[in-house]
């Protein structure tokens, strides 16, 4: 046995004849670092360069987690700050809405009121069917005096501004300035009106006019609806904020109410009103954006803040 030489054991896949399952067209086996047991390893490595270039990668869950740490860590900020939260961005259809309605319903009905048209028969027809003056009524139309909604007003507006300078908002007095100078300028607006228009009043009114705009429904409306809106960013829970519009509801319907119940206004009084006072709460609503997306930037120490629509 010594010297002898065992023969190899042969292979038990021996090589076939012809060009092999790696090798390219040619014949030729490609460079080791393209080949694979798989076969045509060059379209593999082809495709997947392809794709990885034209197509954009599908963010898994730790990329969107890494994408809104920022936003996460502002929010944080300006909770534990005690800052105001940022109203989202209304869309350019929404505030359209919300100004060219009533502004175009404000002038149709201050349009029938000047040129005595159709519209007012239905209304004094309206006003018969509702006016019953009594105790209640009064009561509920005295929440739009002046000396009830403008002390709320302030109230709201003075709490507001000590929330903001404790907490250190550089503009703390700016939502509660707009809101006070919205207040002060909505006699500017109404008593022309009422002189242009020189509507009279109800049966059970004495004898007079400027009823037209109902100056007592726009008190309530714009007096309890600015004081809603400069609270609502610092109101954090969502029924909390709820709670807040549905009490301003509340309150202008109430008002409402009782003037055409008690007969001190007729009901187009009202609803023109409700209008004009629609209009200018979205205008302190476009002012008070700015305010508060520029004092939570400067306040949290972040150069910017995505918003989106509210």
């Amino acid at each position: 046995m010594h010297g002898t030489t065992v023969p190899r054991r042969a292979a038990a896949n021996p090589p076939r004849a012809g060009p092999s399952a790696c090798a390219g067209p040619d014949g030729k086996h490609p460079p080791a670092r393209y080949r694979s047991p798989q076969g045509h390893p060059w379209l593999c490595v082809t495709l997947c360069a392809f794709l990885s270039a034209k197509l954009d990668p599908v963010p898994t869950s730790p990329d969107l987690d890494r994408q809104n740490a920022p936003d996460r860590r502002r929010a944080s900020a300006v909770e534990a700050a005690g800052l105001p939260r940022v109203p989202g961005r209304a869309s350019s259809g929404c505030l359209a809405l919300l100004i060219g309605l009533p502004a175009l319903l404000f002038s149709l009905i201050t349009w029938q009121v000047v040129g005595h048209g159709p519209l007012l028969g239905a209304d004094r027809w309206v006003s018969r069917e509702l006016v019953r003056p009594d105790r209640f009524s009064e009561v509920l139309a005295d929440l739009g005096n002046v000396q009830v909604a403008v002390p709320v007003l302030v109230l709201v507006v003075g709490y507001v501004a000590w929330r903001g300078r404790c907490a250190g908002v550089r503009w703390w007095w700016g939502a509660p300035g707009a809101a006070a100078v919205l207040m002060a300028v909505l006699p500017a607006v109404v008593v022309p009106l009422k002189d242009w228009t020189h509507r009279g009043g109800t049966s059970v009114m004495p004898p007079g006019d400027g009823y037209f705009p109902s100056g007592h429904t726009a008190t309530a409306a714009v007096a309890y609806g600015a004081a809603a809106l400069v609270l609502l960013p610092w109101v954090r829970s969502r029924r909390a904020r709820g709670a807040v519009v549905a009490v301003w509801g509340v309150l202008v319907l109430a008002v409402s109410y009782g003037l055409v119940r008690r007969g001190y206004h007729w009901p187009l009084d009202v609803v023109a009103s409700w209008c004009l006072s629609l209009v200018l709460l979205t205008l302190l609503f476009l002012t008070l954006g700015p305010l508060s997306r520029s004092t939570c930037r400067r306040s949290a120490g972040t150069a910017s803040r995505r918003t989106g629509p509210s």
